[in-house]
């Protein structure tokens, strides 16, 4: 499938579940916006979609002849989710491979995307169908792995990564998520986790660390009211700037190699 008017098309996954991953993608695409790039997001997680409620939006998805039209959030910010497929937020999509695998290359290839400097892909966890379905059919310039300072986390992600590096999609870098507390008292930084594995395994993989994201409560207070996009914060911005500048670099290299 062709990209289309869309600049940069990037996978952001982990492997596993719970680590914040769609937060992570919503908050990214926030910060992009709001310095200045057009971006969508594609909700690939089809059986546990999280995107919609985060941004705080609702379904249904329009067609009025020729594709799709995403929905915009408050932001700006296209998105298609199987979310706005269904009656409402708990009702669950209950469908076999194919039809998952089939709704993804429709949410690429019949969605009238638009222009967009970033198209952000919303992964599921594992390495099953769907990232397969992905990584095969859809012209990806890179993924962004997201992890937090655990060891289950690290050697999951790493399965994705490898996954990812053996169907040659570009490894953009690693994010480590929930990586530390401020205390509200003294201002100490409190690793909740511990210190993690984030820069042993970039260096074993030859990626960069894009950013730390720290354990925030107000996130999850915005999150849950569907406000994310209110939130903003150093550690965002720095890791928004990184992001960018690690797919401009992955572009440059795959020109440079034509």
């Amino acid at each position: 499938m062709d990209k289309g008017l869309v600049r940069s098309v990037v996978a952001v996954g982990s492997g596993k579940g719970g680590v914040g991953k769609s937060s992570v993608t919503a908050l990214l695409a926030i910060e992009l916006k709001r310095t200045g790039h057009t971006v969508g997001i594609l909700d690939a997680d089809i059986t546990g979609p999280s995107i919609p409620k985060l941004l705080g939006m609702t379904g249904p998805l329009v067609d009025r002849g020729e594709g799709i039209e995403p929905a915009v959030s408050r932001s700006g910010i296209s998105v298609v989710s199987a979310q706005f497929m269904v009656e409402d937020e708990q009702t669950p999509v209950i469908w076999r491979g194919p039809l998952v695998t089939r709704l993804i290359t429709q949410f690429f290839g019949g969605v009238n995307w638009g222009p967009l400097d970033y198209l952000l892909i919303d992964m599921p966890p594992g390495t099953s169908d769907v990232p397969l379905t992905v990584f095969q059919t859809i012209p990806l310039d890179g993924m962004l792995f997201v992890l937090t300072p655990q060891d289950l986390a690290a050697l999951i992600v790493k399965k994705a990564m490898n996954m990812a590096r053996d169907l040659h999609v570009p490894l953009l870098g690693l994010l480590d998520n929930m990586s530390w507390l401020k205390c509200p008292h003294c201002g100490e930084k409190i690793e909740l986790f511990g210190p993690g594995r984030i820069d042993q395994i970039a260096d074993e993989y030859g990626i960069p660390v894009l950013g730390r994201l720290p354990v925030l409560p107000a996130i999850s207070t915005l999150a849950d009211s569907g406000r994310l996009d209110e939130h903003s914060g150093p550690e965002l911005t720095a890791f928004a700037q990184g992001f960018a500048r690690a797919v401009d670099e992955v572009t440059k290299s795959a020109v440079r190699m034509l």
